[in-house]
């Protein structure tokens, strides 16, 4: 049987944590930042968990992660 492949895209988004779940990135932190406060630019800072409706989908995407 040939080698699964995984989702270059996915494969670069997403990490798995040490209970199987999958942290992501949150958005709007990459350009455009003068207009956002100081306060919204740090809550974005830190990394949130995928949903777990979206988990199945993320395990099919990554099947060696």
């Amino acid at each position: 049987m040939p080698k699964m492949k995984t989702n270059s895209g996915a494969g670069k988004r997403f990490t798995r944590t040490g209970s199987g779940q999958f942290k992501r990135r949150k958005s709007h932190r990459s350009h455009i930042l003068t207009k956002k406060d100081t306060k919204r630019k740090r809550h974005l800072r830190e990394p949130a968990m995928v949903h777990e409706n979206d988990q199945p989908l993320l395990k099919r995407m990554l099947p060696y992660k």
